[in-house]
C-alpha cells in the first residue's frame, strides 16, 4: 500500500476537452468509491474510508477505460509522470501523405 495520494495530470486533456474533466472525475469516483480533489490541471485521489489507495496500475487501467469509453483513445494516452503521478498525454499524430 502506498501512503501518498496518486495524482493524474490532466493539463493536456483540459486544454482540448475541458468538458471531459467532470466526466473523468465522476467515472473515477464511481469506479474507485473514493473522494477526488480537482485542481486546475491535476486530479488527486484520496484514500478510501479504510485508508487504502488504489495502485498506480489499477488507476492506469481505469484511465485507459475512460479514454476508450469517451472515444479519446486515438488522441490521448496514459503515461507515467514523476513520482506517483500519471499523465494523460496527447498523442503525436503522424501525418500520412
Amino acid at each position: 500500500m502506498n501512503l501518498s495520494n496518486p495524482k493524474i495530470d490532466i493539463g493536456e486533456l483540459r486544454d482540448k476537452y475541458g468538458d471531459e474533466i467532470k466526466k473523468l472525475s465522476e467515472f473515477l469516483e464511481g469506479k474507485m468509491k473514493t473522494k477526488i480533489d480537482m485542481a486546475d490541471r491535476e486530479i488527486t485521489i484520496k484514500p478510501t474510508a479504510k485508508g487504502t489507495v488504489a495502485s498506480k496500475d489499477y488507476l492506469r487501467v481505469l484511465l485507459r477505460k475512460f479514454l476508450h469509453k469517451e472515444e479519446l483513445k486515438e488522441e490521448f494516452r496514459v503515461i507515467a509522470g514523476k513520482e506517483n503521478t500519471l499523465v494523460i498525454k496527447e498523442r503525436k499524430l503522424v501525418e500520412s501523405e
